[in-house]
């Protein structure tokens, strides 16, 4: 059923690239110029997530990498010996993912501490180097087994699927962190931040939506195929990706929710609280309304996390009874 040990550093590597990547997007289409340059913004939070995470990326990764050679070897991590650990990194191609990774992390935790007086550029690079990183989890999955142009057009697809879902994911932890009770408040004009911000993601949440939908088909039939679906629902693997897309039907129905419902009762009530002559006119409910239902999200979103980094260790099928 796969290393629990592996399986935990396989969904904290997933949750901190997919966080580093997504948390750095998130001001580059919801927020303007003038509020990435304030002093006192969402950006000052926003760059001491980015160096946490970026630190613990890179202790995850040489942690995982490590666990991943002590098990190749047979031996456990504090019994491992440097040679073999260097010539996994050398002579495989997760090896290789690895030392892509751990570049753009270095560039990115770089960036998070030395270019925030540039917050678009800086975001921008982050973003990038965020992206890089969570695109090289793909060769420790599934896609990077697979063979020829078939993997090619797998890797390029699961690539896809992993930044999209970084940038819902980054939105989430970003929303969070701008709706938080102590911060919404600390910010000028915070609520009517979060009510136009959430509105602009509306329409980045939706090719998100799309982009995960459509590559997810694509990876579901590179590795178990329409006509092995059957075999697969008896194995593990497609009872946790049963669950998986239980979990994202979940995180649909909260996204519809808080587009049609939440936002717009945000706005409005970020609007009467200009009207000098309103009377009800506190954002406070709302907010609190949109805060549960995006923590719900979220837990959602880390849920999935977890069941990927568990069946991506599976087989897809059940083993044939030998006859």
């Amino acid at each position: 059923m796969g290393d629990p040990v592996l399986i935990g550093i396989r969904f904290a590597l997933y949750a901190d690239l997919m966080l580093i990547a997504g948390l750095a997007a998130f001001p580059l289409y919801a927020l303007t110029r003038s509020e990435r340059l304030a002093p006192q913004s969402m950006m000052a939070s926003i760059w001491r997530a980015e160096r946490w995470l970026c630190a613990a990326g890179l202790l995850l990764s040489i942690l995982g990498m490590g666990v991943l050679a002590a098990s190749m070897q047979g031996v456990g991590l504090l019994s491992l010996e440097l040679q073999p650990f260097w010539d996994l990194v050398r002579e495989t191609e997760v090896g290789t993912a690895w030392v892509y990774r751990s570049a753009a992390l270095l560039l990115a935790l770089a960036v998070a501490i030395w270019m925030v007086r540039w917050p678009t550029t800086s975001a921008a690079v982050l973003a990038a180097a965020g992206s890089v990183a969570v695109a090289s989890l793909v060769w420790s999955g599934h896609a990077g087994a697979t063979e020829g142009a078939a993997g090619t057009a797998h890797r390029i697809s699961d690539i896809l699927h992993l930044i999209a879902a970084a940038v819902w994911i980054g939105a989430i932890g970003a929303f969070l962190i701008l709706i938080s009770p102590r911060r919404v408040r600390e910010w000028p004009g915070g609520p009517q931040i979060a009510a136009r911000s959430l509105e602009q993601f509306s329409r980045v949440g939706t090719i998100c939506v799309l982009v995960i939908a459509a590559t997810g088909l694509i990876n579901s039939q590179m590795i178990v195929g329409a006509e092995n679906l059957g075999r697969s629902l008896g194995s593990p693997y497609g009872q946790l990706l049963l669950a998986k897309l239980a979990l994202f039907g979940l995180m649909l129905a909260l996204a519809a929710a808080n587009r049609w419902r939440l936002t717009p009762a945000l706005a409005a009530a970020t609007a009467a609280s200009d009207d000098a002559e309103s009377v009800d006119s506190d954002p406070d409910a709302a907010l609190a309304a949109m805060r549960r239902s995006l923590i719900i999200e979220a837990s959602a979103a880390l849920a999935i996390l977890a069941l990927v980094a568990w069946f991506g260790t599976l087989e897809p099928f059940v083993a044939a009874d030998p006859v």
